[in-house]
């Protein structure tokens, strides 16, 4: 696997982690209007690697219906530590790089 496939897997497992970041924090911040737009992210594997999501709304007449805070919130920490493993796997493909680098030098 080359250096710039590596990078193009963290980059998109970044940007599904910010998709998924974004969506619970909307569903947070929208709990209690009436109707509720609940947004719910898929992910699925890119057969070059990496990976997309996709965002899904979900009507609910009521609000509150369709929440659940704890959940909402234990979505934004798994986003967060997911987007950092995918900084420092890009971090690691600049230094592995760097030192390619060096060594033709």
């Amino acid at each position: 696997m080359s250096l710039s496939a590596v990078s193009a897997i963290a980059l998109s497992g970044m940007q599904a982690a910010s998709v998924r970041q974004l969506a619970s924090a909307n569903n947070v911040a929208n709990m209690l209007t009436s109707p509720v737009q609940r947004l719910d992210v898929s992910q699925r594997a890119l057969p070059s690697g990496g990976v997309q999501a996709s965002v899904t709304r979900t009507p609910f007449p009521e609000p509150r219906q369709g929440t659940d805070l704890v959940a909402d919130m234990v979505e934004q920490m798994g986003a967060l530590y997911s987007l950092k493993a995918n900084v420092v796997s890009l971090r690691v493909a600049d230094q592995m790089a760097g030192t390619v680098l060096n060594l033709l030098r």
